[in-house]
C-alpha cells in the first residue's frame, strides 16, 4: 500500500493575514506551508502525521505532492525527517491560478512514479480539534476498506453547504455531495479528504480530468460525486470519533487556537478516571431470557451491581480482581476449593471478551478509534453485569454516541460478547436495562433488535429476593427449549404465547397499581415455565425456593436462568417471617430496592 500526502495547496488565506498582522509576533512565519507551521514540542504540524504513516509494515512507500513555489520549504523537511526526497512530488504550480487540482495532483504522483498499488490519500495536514495525528490515529483499522471515505459529524455551527456530504447506508455510501445546498439532504455527515482507493479504481482519475478542463472543478469531492453517482460504485464510510474535525480555510486565529490549546493540553494533569457502574436486571414476567419472539418486563435492582473503572494508560492492561480472579492461594487444599465451588474463570476474560468485540464492531460499522490505551479494573457482586459496565466506560473513552451504539444495538452486542466468545448461556431481556421488553419476529425479523421501552414504574416495596448459595449453571434451565422451539413443538410454541400474554396483562397491573392481579400473573408465570421446562429442568434448588414461598402466601417465580428465585409479598409480618425462613433454609434473602437512576451517582449510568 502507498501513502500520498497531498499539500500542493496555496494557502493564500493564512498567508495574507500573517503578513498583514501588526503585532509582528508571526513575521518569521512569513512564506511558511501550512504543513510547516510549528506545533507542539519543537515539532512541525507536518512532523506528527509523518510519525503516524511512517510504518512501514503498512505502507511500501509514502509520498508528498507540493507546488514549485513550496517545494524548497518541503525538501528541506525531507532531508531533516529522514524522508526520501526523490518521493516529495513538485507540480510545478507557483500561483492558486495556474494549480492543477487536488485529483490532478493524485493522479501526477501516480503517473509519474508508476504506482499500481492501493493508496491512502491524505489531503488536509492541518486541523482544528483533536488531529488525528496528535491523537495517534489507528490507521491500521482504516486501511481494511476500500473503497473509504473518512467522515465526521458536523458540529452545530457548521454549514454542510461548506463541505463534502456524504449519505450513508449500513454497508455503502448511497450518494456524495460536493457542498450541497441547505435543503438538498439532511444529512450532517462531512468528509475529511482522507481516503482509501483501489488500485483498480485509479483508472478512472483520468477519466474525470478528462471531463473537468478546470482546476477549480478538480476536487476530490467532485471526484467522488462523480464516482459515486455516476459509475455506482460501492463506497465504504468510517466515521471518525467525536472532536475529529478537519477544516479547509485556516486564518490565524485558528492557527494560534490550536497552539494554545494543546500547549495547554500537555500541561494537564492525566485524563480523570471513567467509572460506570450496570445493575442487576430480574424478569418480573414472561419468559427470563427471551430468545424466543416473545415479551418480557424486568425490573432494574441497586441490590447488586458490576462496577468498570477505566483510566489512560502507556499499554492497555487488564486488572485481575483479587478475589474474583486469584493468582495466589493458601495452600493446594485452597485452590482445589474455590475452583471447585467458583470454577476458573472470573471477570478478566469478561474484560477481555468485551474489548475484543468493541473493537471488532467499529471495525465492522465503520467507526475509527483513537490510538490510546488504557487500564481497566472492575468490582462487583454480579459478574455478568461487567460486561455492559465495560462497555459504557469504552464507549465514554472513545466518544462513541448512542448514534453510534444505540441501546437495543447494544443489548445484542452484550449477549454476542457471552454467547458468541465465552460461550455463556443468556438471553435477549438480561443485558437491557429498560422495563417492557418486545422480541415479537417481525420487530427481530426487520430491525435486528426488539424494542425497549421504559414506563413510569411504581413498584410495591414488596418484591423480594432469594438465592442459593450455590447456585445451579444457568446451561440447566435453558436445556434443550430453545431447540424445541426451532423445531416449532406445539406446546412450547403456544407457551412463548401465552409468557407474552401474560406479560401484556402484567403491565396493565402495573400502571393500575393492582398488585393482587400482579401477584397471580407471576404465579401463572411460573406454573407456565414449570409445565414447559419440566421439574427435572428446574432443578431440586429452584423448586424448593419456590414452594418454601408459597406457604407465606407469597407470590413467586423464576427471574432469570436459575439458582433464584423473585417474588411479591404484601404481607409485611409473613415477609419477615418467610426472610428467617429462607435463611434457615441455608439460601441468601433480601427485600429488593429498584434502582433509580436520577438517583444514580456513579457515573450517572444505568
Amino acid at each position: 500500500m502507498i501513502c500520498i500526502l497531498l499539500v500542493a495547496g496555496h494557502g493564500t488565506f493564512l498567508e495574507t493575514q500573517i503578513k498583514n498582522d501588526e503585532t509582528g509576533l508571526y513575521n518569521l512565519l512569513t512564506g511558511v506551508p501550512k504543513a510547516l507551521l510549528p506545533g507542539i514540542g519543537g515539532k512541525k504540524i507536518l512532523d506528527f502525521w509523518w510519525e503516524t504513516v511512517n510504518m512501514r509494515q503498512l505502507f511500501t512507500e509514502v509520498y508528498l505532492v507540493t507546488n514549485a513555489d513550496k517545494y524548497k520549504h518541503y525538501e528541506r523537511w525531507a532531508t531533516a525527517n529522514d524522508f526520501p526526497v526523490e518521493n516529495v512530488i513538485n507540480d510545478g504550480s507557483t500561483t492558486i491560478e495556474n494549480r492543477l487540482g487536488a485529483v490532478a495532483d493524485l493522479e501526477l504522483v501516480i503517473r509519474q512514479s508508476k504506482l499500481q498499488d492501493d493508496i491512502i490519500v491524505v489531503r488536509r495536514i492541518y486541523c482544528r480539534g483533536p488531529a488525528v495525528s496528535d491523537q495517534n490515529f489507528d490507521i491500521a483499522q482504516v486501511i481494511r476498506f476500500f473503497e473509504l471515505i473518512i467522515y465526521y459529524e458536523l458540529e452545530e455551527s457548521e454549514k454542510s453547504c461548506s463541505r463534502g456530504i456524504v449519505e450513508v447506508c449500513p454497508e455503502t455510501h448511497k450518494r456524495f455531495l460536493e457542498k450541497p445546498q441547505e435543503d438538498v439532504t439532511v444529512s450532517r455527515l462531512a468528509s475529511v479528504v482522507f481516503y482509501c482507493i483501489q488500485r483498480d479504481t485509479l483508472s478512472y482519475l483520468v477519466d474525470f480530468l478528462s471531463l473537468q478542463p478546470q482546476a477549480s472543478d478538480r476536487t476530490f469531492g467532485q471526484f467522488w460525486e462523480w464516482l459515486i453517482n455516476e459509475k455506482r460504485l460501492d463506497v465504504f464510510g468510517m466515521k471518525l470519533p467525536t472532536g475529529f474535525q478537519l477544516i479547509g480555510q485556516v486564518g490565524l486565529s485558528d492557527y494560534t487556537k490550536w497552539l494554545t490549546h494543546y500547549s495547554t493540553k500537555k500541561q494537564d494533569s492525566p485524563a480523570k478516571a471513567i467509572t460506570c457502574r450496570s445493575y442487576a436486571r430480574v424478569g418480573l414476567m414472561g419468559n427470563p431470557s427471551d430468545g424466543f419472539n416473545g415479551k418480557t418486563i424486568a425490573m432494574s435492582i441497586s441490590n447488586f451491581w458490576a462496577e468498570v473503572t477505566l483510566k489512560e494508560s502507556q499499554t492497555l492492561v487488564l486488572v485481575p480482581h483479587p478475589l474474583n480472579d486469584p493468582t495466589e492461594f493458601g495452600s493446594l487444599q485452597d485452590l482445589f476449593c474455590i475452583s471447585r465451588k467458583e470454577g476458573y474463570l472470573g471477570g478478566l476474560r469478561l474484560l477481555q471478551a468485551t474489548c475484543k468485540k468493541f473493537y471488532q464492531f467499529c471495525s465492522e460499522k465503520g467507526i475509527a478509534l483513537t490510538k490510546q490505551n488504557f487500564t481497566l479494573k472492575y468490582d462487583t457482586n454480579i459478574p455478568r453485569a461487567i460486561v455492559s459496565a465495560t462497555l459504557k466506560c469504552l464507549m465514554k473513552f472513545y466518544n462513541i454516541t448512542d448514534n453510534d451504539l444505540p441501546k437495543p444495538v447494544r443489548a445484542n452486542f452484550i449477549l454476542n460478547v457471552e454467547t458468541d466468545e465465552l460461550y455463556i448461556t443468556a438471553g435477549l431481556q438480561d443485558r437491557v436495562v429498560l422495563s417492557l421488553h418486545d422480541f415479537s419476529k417481525n420487530l427481530m425479523e426487520e430491525q435486528g433488535y426488539g424494542t425497549h421501552v421504559e414506563y413510569d414504574k411504581h413498584w410495591p416495596s414488596s418484591f423480594w429476593l432469594a438465592y442459593l448459595s450455590d447456585p445451579s449453571d444457568s446451561g440447566r434451565i435453558h436445556s434443550t427449549l430453545r431447540q424445541r422451539w426451532l423445531n416449532e413443538e406445539s406446546l412450547v410454541v403456544e407457551a412463548m404465547k401465552t409468557f407474552a400474554e401474560l406479560t401484556d396483562q402484567a403491565r396493565t397491573a402495573l400502571e393500575n397499581r393492582d398488585w393482587d392481579c400482579l401477584a397471580q400473573l407471576m404465579d401463572k408465570n411460573f406454573e407456565l415455565r414449570r409445565s414447559v421446562y419440566t421439574d427435572d429442568c428446574l432443578g431440586p434448588g429452584n423448586l424448593k425456593m419456590a414452594q418454601l414461598a408459597r406457604q407465606f402466601g407469597s407470590a413467586v417465580k423464576l427471574p432469570g436462568s436459575g439458582g433464584a428465585v423473585v417474588g411479591l409479598c404484601q404481607d409485611q409480618a409473613k415477609l419477615v417471617e418467610m426472610r428467617q425462613a429462607f435463611q434457615e433454609a441455608g439460601c441468601v434473602f433480601c427485600v429488593i430496592v429498584p434502582y433509580n437512576p436520577s438517583a444514580s451517582t456513579v457515573g450517572g449510568q444505568q
